[in-house]
């Protein structure tokens, strides 16, 4: 007989998976609201781990029998129900409507099926944070749910091993402390400031810390122990505690970008610490804060909090492909975008998760005995769906690597990212050896220059084939003189071989990476400003990826120094909220700056919808040249202003 308390329904949890679901949605819509909603997953991590580790001890504490066999059919019916039905029903949109993401979906559903897709993220060169280029993948978030599945394999395992054998808690808290903050340890070891963090955000060896976190907690902080009646100054500092914790809480969501070295280097891990102690308060039947987290709304959300997650990315990536005008209507859309989340939520937790999660053979043969009308036409919608996408998964074995569009762009930029990276080392040491000669050379064209590069137009002529693209050949000459280290994004990296020709490859230093922000690129320029090889003429290239304040423009300003000229290429990109921010802020900036110019690509571009690929964002080849003669048409013409 299990002697074991009834278990606790801590009601603000609810409210905390509100809290950690709305960040997650909110930040995927657009992250100028919650730059930091990413860390929405981590209080996930934390209660799963805490509640687990509970169930388990209350169990064995009281003499009970914890059944592995019993945890696991409990944990298939509550999460495999809405998993497959998203893979299933987003597998039928594809097959009907998006055919060319159907490469790499039976390997998609497998793996996640498998509670392996995070390493099949990392293996296959998937970005979290990049979702143009090959990365238009309505199943980027899964990857929470194949570590959930991996602790939820290994750790009751582990728990029963360390019962059987009398390991005492106090050990195991130990043992899960050592495992979290090696965790952390080694997400900071293999940061890398300008390179795409994906493989530390996806990988289970570097996000475990926020799960033994909470593991640890239900060791020394077990709910079902925790009574109320605590004396009035003891539930003052609890509930203290609670408010210092969220605000921090808060503060992080709302202000930690994604690109924040900061956040790999212990912030994510200060952030679970946090969390976890707001947690624990919230644990506590006489804490205030259980009863603020705790209401019908969030409640409601609470309750759909794991089917909210599971169907946002599908709507937005599906809602996307078909309104391209994004920036047009920053607010409209992303209201309509929710709306249909939660609809589509709703009906998966009515019709799909919640029946399933209940359901004994015995209520299959009652169902044809007794359904309604309406109970059986839905049951054949599902039916439908579910065979629709998987017929797509099977499809998707034979289907071709696509050779156009994202892909080719993919690769394309690829290529370039590795022929530029070794052409910047080459240049960085000329630059290095020639730092004299370069001190003064700014690019200005003199008299005698003029006649120098008249002269060579005409018995040496380079890259000819730029000249339709509005590039006379003396510009062409002149460009191969100008001085020049650009950092910027996948736009620019897309267009990186092409700079590469029209300037000097030698002298000219082209820094450009997938889904790169602000922050790496201010490392970046320090680095280059370090050894002495920051040109007079620097051009940047960033906004694809998300916006940025003025605050964050005049950092890079005062680094580059009065001395530079800055050239900032404005965005192109109307399948984001944040374009008209970007571009109003680098306007805004001119006023302030005299040494900035702003290239507007965003005018220039405004209704040649064939100079880019189907994401309208990245231009394709012919668009390419006239980004890239633009740029160096638009630098040209400020020199001469000088």
């Amino acid at each position: 007989m299990n002697k074991s308390p009834k278990r606790r329904f801590i009601t603000g949890f609810d409210g905390l998976r509100t809290l950690g679901v709305i960040g997650v949605i909110m930040y995927h819509l657009n992250p100028n609201v919650f730059s930091g909603g990413y860390l929405g997953v981590p209080i996930f991590f934390l209660i799963s781990g805490y509640l687990i580790t509970d169930h388990f001890f209350n169990t064995v504490d009281y003499g009970g029998s914890f059944s592995l066999s019993n945890f696991y059919v409990k944990r298939i019916k509550r999460l495999y129900p809405g998993m497959l039905f998203v893979l299933l029903a987003s597998g039928a949109y594809i097959v009907m409507f998006l055919k060319g993401l159907l490469y790499h979906l039976d390997q998609i559903f497998v793996t996640n099926v498998l509670n392996v897709y995070n390493w099949w993220q990392i293996f296959n060169g998937q970005s979290y944070f990049e979702r143009f280029a090959n990365n238009e993948s309505p199943f980027t978030h899964l990857w929470t749910l194949s570590i959930e599945g991996q602790f939820y394999i290994v750790w009751p395992i582990l728990l029963i091993l360390f019962a059987k054998y009398g390991v005492k808690k106090s050990r195991i808290f130990g043992f899960a402390m050592i495992l979290s903050i090696a965790s952390a340890i080694w997400m900071a070891i293999l940061f890398k400031p300008g390179v795409d963090p994906s493989r530390i955000y996806y990988g289970t060896d570097t996000r475990l810390f926020s799960i033994l976190l909470g593991c640890g907690l239900a060791l020394i902080w077990p709910a079902e122990k925790l009574k109320s009646g605590l004396k009035k100054n003891d539930k003052l500092k609890l509930n203290l505690v609670g408010l210092l914790s969220f605000a921090l809480m808060i503060l992080m969501i709302f202000t930690i970008k994604d690109s924040d070295p900061f956040l790999y280097r212990g912030g994510m891990f200060i952030f679970s610490i946090t969390t976890c102690i707001f947690i624990g308060v919230v644990a506590h039947p006489d804490s205030f804060w259980n009863g603020v987290l705790s209401n019908k709304v969030f409640h409601y959300i609470g309750t759909r909090s794991y089917g909210l997650y599971l169907y946002q990315f599908p709507v937005m990536i599906f809602f996307e492909s078909k309104f391209r005008n994004i920036a047009d209507h920053p607010i409209l859309y992303p209201v309509i975008e929710v709306i249909l989340i939660v609809l589509v939520t709703e009906f998966s937790f009515r019709f799909v998760e919640q029946p399933l999660a209940h359901a004994k053979w015995s209520d299959v043969k009652k169902f044809f005995r007794t359904s309604t009308a309406v109970q059986r036409v839905l049951a054949l919608v599902i039916a439908v769906i579910c065979l629709t996408g998987s017929y797509g998964v099977v499809k998707a074995v034979s289907a071709p690597k696509p050779n156009v569009n994202h892909s080719a762009l993919a690769n394309k930029i690829t290529k370039n990212e590795k022929a530029t990276k070794a052409k910047k080392q080459k240049a960085i040491e000329n630059l290095k050896k020639a730092k004299s000669e370069q001190k003064n050379a700014t690019g200005k064209m003199s008299s005698a220059d003029y006649a120098r590069y008249k002269k060579a137009a005409k018995s040496h002529p380079v890259n000819t084939e730029f000249e339709k693209y509005g590039l006379s050949q003396i510009d062409l000459q002149r460009l191969k003189d100008v001085p020049l280290t650009a950092v910027g994004d996948s736009v620019m990296a897309d267009g990186s071989d092409n700079f590469l020709k029209l300037f000097d490859d030698k002298k000219v230093i082209i820094d450009a990476a997938v889904s790169r922000q602000m922050g790496a690129s201010v490392d970046l320029l320090q680095n280059y400003k370090d050894q002495g090889v920051l040109a007079p003429n620097v051009m940047i290239g960033l906004g694809t990826n998300g916006p940025f304040n003025m605050d964050q423009v005049g950092q890079i300003m005062q680094l580059v120094g009065p001395q530079r000229h800055v050239y900032w290429i404005n965005v192109h990109v109307p399948t984001r909220p944040w374009e008209k921010t970007v571009n109003g802020v680098l306007s805004e900036a001119t006023k302030k700056y005299k040494n900035l110019t702003i290239i507007d690509w965003n005018t220039y571009s405004q209704g040649h919808t064939d100079w880019f690929y189907d994401d309208d964002v990245h231009p394709n080849p012919d668009g390419s040249m006239y980004y890239t003669s633009f740029v160096a048409k638009e630098i040209l013409k400020s020199l001469d202003k000088k």
